[in-house]
Order: structure tokens, then sequence, then C-alpha cells
């Protein structure tokens, strides 16, 4: 500590807290003093000021001290994806706390590991910028390795992470190919546990009109999951997730995503999937680093079919096959998976399906005529995505989604010219076999898979192979953006109407500035909870009908739930029923009322902004008073 050359009569050192304790000793003289602290801790950290004070006044001098310790070691263990027989990635989660000073680096550790489970561990890399490295040297074909990480700061090293779970590397035997799957589970729902007794909750990587998703990861493990929990609390909202349950316990496939788990704790249902950290494929084709050539559409388009394929064996049909949901199994590899089996349905002959949902651009025909659906509804849809993958563009994009499914209807679409200029005719053929709106003429996945033109995958040179461009591509994904924001411009245009500003919302035109539009939107986007519309108390006769409803605005969309007398109202014996519209609207219905149903009853909606809280009298009368 600085010296202070005053001859004061009195010397006092200052901190944000009280300095006791025999770490705390003060020496000095009638000329200077010094405050000494002994085995440093980080919460040592913070300004110090040392006052010195005689008859005739005061002075001052303040200095901020710093603490700094080797970082704690990175959170989880490494996620390994294997890519082939000598090449993976690595990504893991960075410490929780970086021990006072900025993380510089990573070191990444490996254990070659033998017959008896043991080995040693050696460097592998030690300046690592970010939290993945890609391997591509050093590893041999059918060995097994475990890996583990370790963050560096000013200080030094950290302890290292837990370990990595024992991968083997692919064969060296003919071309790269998947490892035969050991990690199926016939997935039964567990009723007795939470899913936070097994697995700790992280993240929220996103949010669907069924509830959340969120990273996972195993308490013992440190293996990495994703949670997707669905809200529960109206009895269609469980059977739909139990439903999708049991059908993906009949879906064991490299190419669709897996659940491995699941928890029922009223009125959550949790089910526990594969993590896909690659993110859409899509939006992966349009990066800097990844090259877009036709052939390697073939690629993708084969994995597609080889997932839809396992599916319709299993007379399983999907029904919202769409861009974003395909997904990359990591950053830097090529193979992908199927997502979302919300919508998808178990066909039975005896009984025709007809369903009225989907995606206007991807729907089929037979759809939107509300007719019985088949395997090969799905194929229509693997025919727009193959075009939009080709050519950036939509074949039945419309200025609304009135006019687009009216071009779905009709059939109406054609190869762009300039779009499909450098595409051979083998994939015009592809395309046109799958847009049938007879669905006795489309292909089936057998007779996709066996195409000319997703055969051409293993003859072709992959040097001769063009590059497309990815312009009209980027615009599509742009326009896919807006009409996710779409419920948000008209929760928008409702805040603006309730709004006190004289100044009117300007939505501007997606044509022009589309990324800087959006992050405007965003940023005005945020609101907390608001009831518009609150419920009327109510008094209403035995055995009855008593319905309360208010009108709640907010972006995000709010969660809600009603309480009665401060606790929370489950769905049951169907007297209960709470409805929750995409508008806003919130419906609480008490079917055959009795006495015991008088209460005060609130309607709570939360969203990350806040929350807010309405509530209404409920009284129920005796049948027999006068």
């Amino acid at each position: 500590m600085p010296l202070c050359r005053l001859r004061p009569l009195v010397f006092r050192w200052r901190c944000g807290r009280v300095l006791e304790g025999s770490r705390f000793r003060i020496e000095g003289s009638s000329e200077s003093s010094t405050l000494l602290i002994s085995e440093t801790r980080p919460e040592d950290s913070g300004r110090y000021t040392l006052v010195a004070r005689d008859r005739k006044g005061s002075s001052q001098h303040s200095l901020t001290l710093s603490v700094i310790e080797r970082p704690q070691p990175p959170a989880s263990s490494p996620v390994v994806c294997v890519l082939s027989t000598h090449s993976l990635v690595l990504s893991w989660a960075g410490p929780c706390y970086d021990g006072g000073s900025a993380i510089t680096s990573y070191v990444v550790e490996v254990q070659q590991v033998s017959s008896t489970g043991e080995g040693s561990w050696t460097e592998l890399s030690a300046g690592c910028k970010s939290t993945s490295l890609r391997v591509s040297s050093g590893l041999q074909p059918q060995a097994q390795y475990r890996f583990r990480i370790r963050a560096c700061n000013a200080v030094g090293l950290s302890e290292p992470s837990p370990e990595s779970q024992v991968i083997r590397m692919e064969s060296g035997a003919g071309e790269p190919h998947e490892e035969k799957r050991n990690d199926y589970v016939t997935v039964t729902i567990d009723e007795k546990h939470k899913v936070t007794d097994h697995y700790n909750v992280l993240d929220k990587l996103g949010v669907g009109k069924f509830g959340h998703v969120y990273r996972l990861t195993h308490k013992e493990t440190g293996q990495v999951f994703a949670g997707k929990f669905y809200k529960g609390r109206r009895a269609k909202e469980r059977d739909a997730a139990k439903k999708e349950i049991e059908l993906m316990n009949s879906l064991h496939h490299p190419k669709l995503v897996q659940c491995l788990a699941a928890y029922d704790n009223k009125p959550e249902i949790v089910m526990v999937m594969e993590f896909i950290a690659g993110g859409e494929l899509f939006e992966r084709i349009v990066d800097d680093n990844f090259e877009h050539t036709e052939q390697s559409s073939v690629g993708y388009m084969r994995q597609i079919l080889q997932g839809v394929q396992y599916m319709h064996q299993q007379n399983i049909v999907h029904l919202d096959l769409k861009p974003e949901n395909i997904v990359c199994e990591d950053r830097t590899g090529f193979r992908i998976k199927i997502i979302d089996f919300g919508l998808a349905s178990k066909l039975d002959s005896s009984t025709p399906l007809k369903v009225m949902h989907g995606t206007p651009e991807f729907v089929a025909p037979e759809v939107i005529n509300y007719e019985p659906v088949c395997l090969t509804t799905d194929m229509w849809s693997i025919g727009v995505i193959c075009y939009i993958l080709l050519s950036g563009e939509s074949p039945f994009q419309g200025d609304s989604d009135t006019e687009t499914l009216a071009l779905v209807t009709a059939a109406q679409w054609e190869f762009d010219e300039e779009s499909f200029e450098d595409i051979t005719n083998q994939a015009k053929d592809f395309i046109s076999s799958l847009l049938q709106k007879n669905v006795r003429h489309r292909m089936s996945c057998e007779e996709a898979l066996s195409h000319s033109w997703t055969m051409t995958l293993e003859s072709a040179d992959p040097g001769a192979a063009k590059n497309l461009s990815k312009d009209k591509m980027k615009k599509f994904l742009a326009r896919q953006k807006w009409k996710k924001t779409g419920k948000a411009m008209l929760a928008l245009k409702r805040m603006a109407m309730l709004s006190k500003s004289d100044s009117p919302v300007t939505l501007t035109s997606p044509v022009d500035d589309t990324e800087d539009v959006l992050k405007s939107l965003e940023e005005r986007m945020q609101a907390k909870p608001e009831f518009i519309k609150a419920p009327f108390d109510l008094s209403v006769f035995e055995d009855s009908t008593a319905q309360l409803i208010c009108h709640v605005t907010g972006y995000p969309d709010p969660e809600v739930l009603w309480l009665r007398d401060g606790e929370v109202l489950e769905e049951q014996d169907g007297c209960v029923q709470v409805d929750y519209e995409e508008d806003g609207i919130c419906v609480l219905t008490l079917d055959s009322v009795t006495l015991q149903h008088s209460g005060t009853y609130s309607c709570k909606a939360t969203n990350v902004h806040g929350e807010a809280l309405c509530s209404a009298k409920i009284t129920v009368v005796d049948k027999h008073t006068d």
C-alpha cells in the first residue's frame, strides 16, 4: 500500500466493508500508515481509502485492489462429435468464475483409453481461444479417447473439467460411416422424479407454441442434452406431449432426433432430447466458411430421405417438414437430423387422417383441401425444400398466406430461368417428380433415393462442382425471420394503439435493410405483460358454469397461470378448463360449480421483462336460495 507523508493526529482506513479479523493488520507511526492483508481472497478486491486528519483539516488517498486467482475449471465435460476416421469436434462451456481475470485460452487434454480403461493424459492443444476445437490429426481409426479441458488466465491454469465420455473413432475401411448407436431408448414417462433430480437446467435455447426448450446437463456425467418443457396445463397439451413421446419410441434412426427420457411433474411434461449444436441447415449453408454446390445438396437430400424413409416404414408421417426442422449435428460437419415430431401421426388404413395444420409454403395441396393425408404428403414438402436448397427461392411464395395457399392448391409453380441456370436436368426432374398435385404420381422415399439425381453423389467429381450463389438463400432466410415476427408485429400494433405517445409506430418493409429493421423491431418489442382487459366479479348458482375472461399483451408472449386464493389452479375432472389463445385472450371456465368454488381467482402473466396480475371473485350461490 502507498504511504502518506503528513503529520496527522489520526489515520483511518476505509473500505466498503469492516476490516476485521486476523488477516487485516494496520501498522504505522505519526508519519505513515500501512494496511497489511494476509492470505488475500477475491472478496478483498475493492476500493481502499486512507484518511489522514489533523487539527486544521483532512486529506485522503484512494486506490483499487484487485485480487485474482486461477480460474475455476470449465463447468461441464466437453461434448465430442466424431467426423471421420481421424477428426472430430470438441465443444465445451467456460468456467463459472474466471478468477477475477479474463480467460486467455483453453488447454485441451486427451487420454487414449486402453483395454483396461486406463491411459495417461497428454496435451492436445495449448492455445485454443474459443470454446470449441476441431481436431484433424493425431487420432487413430477405431481407437478410444476421452477429453478434458483446462481454462487459463493471467495467473495460471485451472483444474481440469469433468472428463468426456469415452468415444471410439470411426473405422478406416471405405468412406466414413456412422457408428451404430447404442443409446436408443424406449422411453417410459417418469412420474416419480423431477427432471431437476437428474439434470441441471441451464440457458433457454428456444420457444415454441408448446412451451420452452432449455439446455440440460446430466448431474452425474455432465453430458449435454436439450429439454423440451411442455406447458401441460390443459388436457390436450398433455395428450400431445404423450403422443409425441410414444411416436418417438418408434423412430430410432441416426437421422432422427432422439428422445432419451421423459418426466411428468404435473402440470409440466419434460422430454429430454439429444442436444444438436449445429443449428439449422439453411443457416449453415449461407455461412461464408461453407461451400454450397449441387453435389453437397444431393448429400443433404439423401440424409433427409433416409430419415423420412425410416418414418414411413413405421407408417408414420411427419407433416411438418420444413428447413427449420432440418438441423446440423455440429458446427463443422455435414450430417443432419430431422427434428420436431409434434405434428407427426401414425397412419391407420381403416381411419383416413385429415389435418388442418402445417406451414403454408411447405404444406401439400391435400392438407389445404382437407383431404386424407398419406406418406407422400411428406414427399411434397421434401420437393419444396429441395427447390429452395438449389435456388434460394420458394416455389409457392405469395404476397400473403392466402395467396401462397392458393398457389399450392393449384400446384402452380415453375423453374425460374435465372435461379436454375446452373442446375442439372436431373435435379429438375427430381423436384418435378415430387411436386405433383396427385398424391399417386409423387415419388415415394424409396423411389427418390434411387432417382438418378440422388445417386450422382457417388460418381461425381467433387473438384468439378460449381459453387451456387447464396444471395437468394440469404433473402429467403430474412423473409422467414420476418414471418416469425409477424405475431410480434401484431403485438407491436396493439401496443402502439394503447400507447399514450402521439408518434405512431412505423413498420418498415422487409425488402431493404432487413437486418437493421429486425434489430430495431426487436429492441422496440421488449415489454412486460399488461392486462388490457380484466375479468369481472361473478355471482353464479350451483351446477352452472362460471367463466372469467381477460386479455393480456406483452412480448415475448407471456406464460399464463390461473390461481385460486394464491394456489395454482390445475385442470382436473373436466370441471376446470383453461384456454389461452394466440391473440392474448385468457379464459378460465368452471363447469358445474359448487359452493366450494367460491373464492378469488387470479390470472398471472409472466415473461422475461416482468409479470402482471389481475383478479376477480366468484361467488357461488345456493340454487335453493330465493
